[in-house]
């Protein structure tokens, strides 16, 4: 796509009907704000620039913001005055911009990078494109009167002939112009109506009115989803639930129940990968081809290579990579560590800021004790090791190609390549010992009684 495009996501709502202090924006759909959605739609264009107007819970919006991209630019709307309104403060920021610029909403997550570019597109024949959908039940939505694909005029329900009531294309809000037209339309707007607001939907009139031509896009209605209530939080959740796993399934990852696995907004699961029920992908999570994830693992921010196998019951928690044909079984956690190809953590262990080498055993159990309690510390096991299971590894400690570590022990000292660490105390038993102890517990216990 052209680099002479501009998107301004509009986010300065304060989202009453969310009945919650968080900004409407900032409530999330699979692992994301809403506006990152509409912000990742966007980015497939390539954009050369890209305004959040902020608002309501400005700090906390831009805080967000720059954790999903430090390069965003913000501009603050400090009165709520109307989409068009908004619109105006992003004018500052794209002064010499002679590009064309879209709309967003950040409250409207599923607009498709491809309805964006079909808007791009049609603006070679239109001077201002708005985005109409066909709506089921068009309630009081604005309706778009159009003769072919030129847009006549935006008519809001109120004002509407019971001819144009009928009339079921409505308007998104999401618009593309020029920046030069779009901000000459935006200096005639006016707020002489009831809200005594500036409204962006009056844009295209007016560019007929000065002679230019406006356009419609129609996109499917799902798309223009707009979130304002916690219901439709959950509903616009469970869409982009069925969306995703629907697109799995029909890349070639194979589900047995894929109603029960959770996606993230960026899960990325390549062709041939088995993923069982009741997995959860939180953000940042790559499964390549023909990987297996069984089931009720939970993972995030890590990558599968192709042929490893996770779970039942695993957690692969961030910095996490799982190399090739590797296995992490049941009850395991690995965070911030490196698996590589062929190494094995089956059961019941806990591995963390560590190297674990190609075809290293962990046995059940084991544990790398990386925090003092002031600082985390790095555990490497070497290719081919072997350690025993219930072993404690105390890091920062280095346990060398094939060496084994004995069932049970505290390694506290680097263990040599071939070498066998054994770090536990001398067993001693104590003939009759326990009989005479238990005898003694009881008396306790029945004089505590008595």
């Amino acid at each position: 796509m052209s680099t002479d495009i501009a998107l301004i996501v509009l986010a300065a709502g304060k989202g009453s009907r969310m009945k919650s202090d968080l900004p409407k924006v900032l409530h999330q759909i699979a692992g994301a704000p809403l506006m990152v959605h509409a912000l990742r739609s966007g980015a497939a264009l390539e954009p050369a620039r890209q305004i959040l107007i902020a608002g309501h819970g400005a700090d906390q919006v831009e805080a967000a913001a720059k954790d999903y991209d430090p390069e965003l630019e913000i501009a603050l709307q400090s009165e709520q005055k109307g989409t068009g309104h908004a619109v105006a403060q992003a004018r500052e920021a794209l002064a010499g911009f002679e590009g064309d610029v879209i709309v967003l909403y950040g409250d409207t997550p599923f607009i498709r990078p491809e309805t964006l570019e079909a808007m791009v597109a049609a603006r070679t024949k239109h001077d201002v494109i708005v985005l109409g959908f066909e709506a089921a039940d068009p309630g009081k939505y604005g309706r778009l009167i159009t003769d072919g694909d030129a847009l006549e005029k935006i008519v809001e329900w109120k004002d509407a002939s019971a001819a144009e009531r009928a009339v079921t294309l409505c308007n998104s809000g999401v618009m593309c112009a020029s920046a030069t037209l779009l901000f000459e339309m935006i200096d005639q707007l006016s707020d002489d109506n009831a809200a005594g607001e500036y409204y962006l939907t009056d844009v295209p009139g007016l560019a007929r009115a000065a002679g230019r031509s406006a356009g419609v896009v129609v996109c499917d209605e799902a798309e223009t989803l707009g979130i304002n209530t916690p219901l439709e939080l959950m509903a616009a959740g469970q869409l982009f639930q069925d969306t995703m796993r629907a697109r799995a399934l029909s890349d070639g990852v194979k589900m047995q129940a894929p109603d029960t696995v959770i996606f993230a907004y960026d899960t990325v699961l390549g062709r041939g990968a088995e993923i069982e029920p009741y997995v959860v992908f939180a953000p940042g999570v790559s499964v390549e081809n023909d990987a297996h994830i069984r089931a009720f693992s939970h993972l995030e921010d890590a990558h599968v290579a192709r042929g490893a196998v996770i779970g039942p019951y695993a957690r692969l928690r961030p910095g996490t990579e799982i190399h090739e044909d590797a296995k992490v079984g049941n009850f395991v956690e690995i965070k911030k560590a490196n698996i590589a190809a062929g190494a094995k953590v089956n059961h019941l262990s806990y591995v963390g800021d560590a190297e674990v080498g190609e075809a290293a055993n962990i046995g059940a159990g084991t544990v790398t004790c990386n925090y003092d309690g002031v600082l985390k510390h790095r555990t490497v096991i070497e290719a081919g090791a072997f350690i025993g299971s219930g072993s404690m590894l105390v890091a920062p400690v280095r346990i060398g190609a094939d060496a084994l570590t004995a069932s049970g022990s505290v390694i506290t000292e680097d263990v040599p390549a071939e070498a066998l660490a054994l770090g536990r105390a001398r067993q001693v038993n104590k003939p009759g010992l326990a009989a005479r102890l238990k005898a003694h517990l009881l008396a306790l216990k029945a004089k505590q009684k008595g």
